[in-house]
């Protein structure tokens, strides 16, 4: 396993210690969720960095890493759910995004295609983090006010819906 892929599944991994930090309740645990999902965050930044400049870029990257983005975020944004931080309709309308474009992907993968994600899913992701870290700062700074975080989460909802009606409308031919 290359270094890229390394660090994406350290990624995953990130992921259940957020959960388990941040569902913990106090305030320095939710300091330190923080922490680890700004971290876990800045990887999908670093690790595909890496797999370009050092050409380690492989079939298995191109599955984990989106993967690694997914059960963070979703994982993050049903937290927050629970927690009365996040409307469940607009974490239902990602999911669903999520879910339809995976099912796509493998559709693709079964015909031997391969889709990559384009700059629409790239800005979809980093909306979605972008978020999740608003509404932890807040939840940290200003408890039950998630003014920022919301408007925030809406605008990447949006979007997601955006990237996943232009990805699969590109990519329309694998339907066939």
């Amino acid at each position: 396993m290359n270094t890229a892929n390394k660090i994406t599944v350290a990624r995953i991994l990130m992921t259940p210690v957020f959960m388990a930090l941040f569902l913990a309740g106090n305030y320095w645990c939710s300091v330190a969720a923080g922490v680890v999902f700004l971290l876990a965050a800045l990887t999908d930044k670093l690790d595909g960095h890496i797999a370009r400049k050092y050409d380690q870029i492989s079939t298995l990257g191109k599955f984990l890493d989106p993967l690694a983005d997914k059960l963070l975020v979703l994982a993050a944004l049903i937290c927050m759910v629970e927690k009365g931080m996040a409307a469940s309709y607009l974490v239902v309308i990602i999911v669903a995004r999520e879910l339809v474009v995976t099912s796509f992907r493998i559709i693709a993968m079964g015909k031997g295609v391969t889709l990559a994600a384009d700059i629409w899913g790239k800005i979809k992701t980093v909306l979605q983090m972008a978020a999740v870290l608003c509404l932890l700062v807040e939840w940290i700074i200003w408890p039950g006010s998630y003014l920022i975080g919301t408007v925030v989460l809406w605008i990447a909802t949006g979007v997601t819906i955006l990237s996943g009606v232009n990805y699969i409308y590109k990519n329309r031919e694998v339907l066939k």
